[in-house]
């Protein structure tokens, strides 16, 4: 007989099992009882979520990312001068081999081997939780959340029978966690061939500082820059490069959509359809 896998206790399980429940000085009698977990939350107030068109609401690490890159690719189009001739500079994410081959190098090269300028090149050095900001207080049972309100539906929308008895469309509204709120590190490096088109690159970065990045349709996210170093470098005899690196300093958010969130992100509720008051007259 196979024996019973031992899943973990969860943290609201331990916490409900270090309840003393209070026993009479004198009778010895058991005055508090424990009630399951699953007793404990009222179903009454769950609300059917399989055929709802709204989904969990989730913000990610890689959301964050792609905000960084979409900035770069649509809103600031960072270009230089080369040949008389604009062209623009590519953004690459740089992986642990790019970003250890560059460090060693000292220069970006193509999968052929050949020196790449000019080109922007950024990683993720590290993520920090910011307590400073709100909480959702309790992350087995969150209770601190932003209300959302859904358009009217189809099957929701006011009518002449509606209004001739005083009913409203039931609104829908949905409670999402309050997300986590981190600080993100990212460390960038410019390479030119050029001095001049280092300075055109690093004056528009610095411009865009302090402002919202991300795409305005999704998620956008406060980016900060303190500094730039900037270096010209000899490389493969006479040929010069020109590096600047410099780090972004996000401010994020993290909505996750890990199975100790599905019970609690998004709630779905409902507004009252209509409020009825009634007068009776006593007579003595």
């Amino acid at each position: 007989m196979a024996e019973k896998p031992l899943n973990p206790k969860s943290q609201e399980r331990l916490s409900q099992d270090s309840i003393e429940t209070y026993v009479h000085p004198e009778t010895g009698q058991n005055l508090g009882v424990k009630q399951p977990l699953d007793q404990q939350r009222d179903r009454a107030n769950q609300k059917r979520r399989d055929n709802d068109e709204v989904q969990n609401f989730k913000v990610g690490i890689k959301d964050i990312d792609e905000a960084i890159y979409y900035y770069f690719n649509e809103i600031l189009r960072p270009q230089v001068v080369q040949n008389g001739k604009p062209i623009n500079v590519p953004l690459v994410y740089g992986s642990p081999e790019r970003w250890s081959a560059v460090q060693k190098d000292g220069y970006y090269r193509d999968k052929n081997g050949k020196m790449q300028a000019p080109i922007i090149m950024f990683k993720r050095d590290s993520l920090e939780k910011n307590r400073q900001l709100g909480n959702k207080l309790d992350a087995n049972r969150p209770h601190n959340f932003g209300v959302f309100k859904k358009s009217y539906t189809q099957k929701n929308a006011y009518d002449r029978f509606g209004i001739l008895n005083n009913r409203k469309p039931v609104e829908e509204y949905y409670a999402v966690a309050i997300p986590d709120y981190v600080n993100i590190v990212y460390s960038c490096i410019i390479f030119t061939d050029y001095l001049e088109q280092n300075n055109k690159l690093i004056e528009a970065i610095n411009f865009a500082s302090d402002s919202y990045w991300g795409d305005p349709s999704k998620f956008r996210f406060r980016a900060m820059i303190d500094n730039y170093n900037t270096v010209t470098e000899v490389v493969q005899g006479n040929e010069r490069t020109n590096k600047t690196e410099f780090q972004i300093n996000l401010l994020g958010h993290i909505i996750t959509d890990t199975i100790n969130t599905q019970a609690y992100n998004s709630k779905k509720l409902y507004s009252k359809a209509a409020v009825k008051f009634t007068a009776e007259n006593e007579s003595n």
